[in-house]
């Protein structure tokens, strides 16, 4: 079995998302690729395959080490610190 990091182990369900954009991208009159949410506080933001790499930023910014990703079939979460991700 593969080793899970402890922050992945302590997610237990998926909230939704209160947006489905990236307020910041918005907010500066860009567009984003994939949306990815925070699953401490709830932040929308874009992944990094687009130009401005908001989930990562609020990563960056707050230390708050999980996402989710948000788009249409996704079921995965993603641990910024230790650089793993599972399927949920």
């Amino acid at each position: 079995m593969p080793v899970v990091c402890a922050h992945l182990t302590e997610v237990t369900f998926l909230p939704e998302p209160s947006t489905r954009e990236c307020g910041e991208c918005i907010a500066a009159g860009d567009t984003w690729v994939h949306l990815r949410m925070c699953l401490e506080c709830g932040n929308v933001g874009c992944c990094d395959s687009s130009k401005n790499r908001h989930a990562t930023r609020h990563y960056q910014g707050t230390g708050h080490p999980t996402i989710r990703g948000v788009e249409p079939g996704e079921r995965w979460v993603w641990c910024f610190i230790d650089e793993k991700a599972i399927e949920v």
